[in-house]
């Protein structure tokens, strides 16, 4: 059995040490581009995608997840590795007055289910497209990439509408399945990490 090695002193850690660690100043939750794609039967205008990476005004770096099997023996639970799974991805955007992207994202469900008669594309191909969504750093330059792979919106959210409400722009929320995702180093000069696939 291997001793463990008892540590007694831990050395005082100066601002100066934690700024040297800080690499870059640390990335900004703020500084991010999302890259949307829709498909083909959805039929948008390339203005649609330029405008996507403005008004995309909150997204997320996804989530690993690794669910654990347990297995009993004798009053203990032995955990092993199962499978992997991929949560929904959300993003938040601004509405803006030609409505242009809450529009494409309302097709594209309505390829999915149609409203009228509940009919809708069968081959998950017609109507599942990828998306990125890149960490900036504060020179614009790529940190990371997130590829989403075969996403499709299973949840687009109201827009609440009051007389009340003022000095705001409207937003609204869409949720995306994901079968799986793949991270990629930038091309920034400070972009660290490994490509994962």
């Amino acid at each position: 059995m291997p001793s463990r090695v008892q540590v007694n002193n831990i050395p005082l850690r100066k601002i100066s040490d934690f700024k040297s660690k800080l690499t870059g100043g640390g990335a900004r939750p703020n500084l991010f581009e999302v890259e949307l794609a829709f498909p083909t039967a959805v039929a948008i205008e390339n203005d649609v995608l330029q405008k996507s990476r403005f008004l995309v005004k909150a997204a997320a770096l996804p989530a690993s997840t690794v669910t654990p099997v347990e297995v009993p023996f004798r009053g203990r639970i032995l955990k092993i590795a199962g499978d992997r799974t991929f949560e929904t991805w959300t993003i938040t955007v601004l509405n803006d007055t030609d409505f242009v992207i809450r529009s494409a994202f309302e097709k594209w469900m309505n390829v999915i289910n149609s409203m009228e008669d509940a009919t809708g594309a069968q081959n998950p191909e017609d109507y599942q497209k990828d998306a990125i969504v890149h960490q900036l750093d504060r020179d614009g330059g790529i940190l990371r990439s997130y590829k989403f792979w075969d996403i499709w919106p299973t949840n687009l959210s109201s827009i609440d509408l009051s007389y009340e409400t003022t000095d705001t722009l409207e937003e609204f929320t869409v949720e995306m399945q994901v079968h799986w995702w793949e991270a990629y180093k930038g091309t920034s000069p400070a972009a660290g990490g490994e490509d994962i696939r």
